[in-house]
């Protein structure tokens, strides 16, 4: 289980929710550095998904957005609407080639923050959840000059303390 307090403090922080859109939304044809998240997992269809890239350090990782882009560190954000079926990706852009660190997140209600009880989260590489949130390095994920295919597993509270991907 990801610890709550650190997950709660994360979503407290203040934020713009459309700092790092522009940067982060792919365009028709693009062929440049960016990763295409193809996303597994989900509980249902409700809300949206929402991507962020940081950088690949443990300070950096998870991050006050506002912080990152007032210090010139990269940060990207893709918000999306789920289909109502099929397979879902997103397609995030990165500045250049190189390794960052991913999280994805279900927002099943559709609001900015991260619910504990509700929502759920996946990152890069697709680490297992312990009680914390897990290094950047483990939550990385490697772009090339292309664009990148990855996937990430969705995870969810289930139980008192568990949480990982739903049994199915």
């Amino acid at each position: 289980m990801i610890v709550p307090a650190m997950m709660l403090a994360q979503a407290a922080i203040a934020s713009t929710p459309a700092l790092g859109t522009v940067e982060g939304r792919c365009r028709p044809g693009q062929s440049g550095p960016a990763l295409l998240v193809d996303v597994t997992g989900l509980k249902d269809r409700a809300g949206v998904l929402r991507a962020e890239i940081y950088p690949e350090r443990d300070g950096d990782f998870l991050a006050d957005d506002n912080t990152l882009v007032s210090q010139g560190k990269v940060f990207r954000r893709v918000v999306a609407a789920l289909p109502s079926s099929g397979p879902v990706q997103l397609c995030i852009r990165v500045p250049a080639a190189g390794t960052y660190a991913l999280a994805v997140v279900h927002a099943r209600t559709g609001k900015r923050g991260f619910s504990l009880l509700k929502d759920g989260i996946g990152f890069g590489a697709n680490p297992r959840l312990g009680y914390a949130k897990p290094k950047a390095a483990s939550a990385a994920v490697v772009v090339r000059a292309v664009p990148t295919p990855t996937t990430v597993i969705m995870n969810y509270r289930s139980g008192l303390f568990s949480f990982g991907p739903l049994r199915r």
